[in-house]
């Protein structure tokens, strides 16, 4: 049987990493499945490793390199991707950031996306992958 390819948004890594809160459960709980195998680029990299390094977050930045070790596929055409990017913020109203991470997913086959976005928030719009926030229902506002 085989995995469910998931690309995790780099607050999900961060809740994972930090936290002692509902959020951080679930993110443990989704790195915890057997049932998925884990894709990211190395925008998520950019976006959560060096503040960890430059705040001598030991404990943190172990953690991030332990998933990215995990990592089973790397999207990291940076070219597609960048063009991808800039035509799902177009159709979505995106920032850049999540912009990237969404045509990263997508470039390598994700067939989850999962954010602690709010549901409010313009990523909730893609309809190019599955998006699944891991937010608490009562925090959704």
């Amino acid at each position: 049987m085989s995995r469910r390819r998931t690309f995790l948004d780099a607050g999900v890594l961060i809740a994972a990493a930090r936290g002692k809160t509902d959020v951080a459960a679930q993110a443990l709980r989704i790195l915890d499945d057997p049932d998925r195998e884990f894709i990211s680029s190395p925008f998520i990299k950019l976006e959560i490793l060096p503040k960890a390094v430059y705040g001598k977050r030991e404990t943190e930045v172990e953690f991030y390199e332990t998933f990215f070790d995990a990592v089973t596929y790397w999207a990291d055409s940076t070219e597609n991707i960048t063009t991808d990017a800039y035509a799902e913020a177009c159709k979505f109203g995106l920032g850049a950031m999540d912009a990237l991470h969404i045509a990263a997913a997508i470039f390598a086959g994700a067939e989850d996306f999962i954010t602690t976005e709010k549901p409010s928030t313009p990523i909730h719009r893609v309809d190019s992958i599955r998006v699944l926030s891991i937010r608490p229902p009562e925090d959704t506002k």
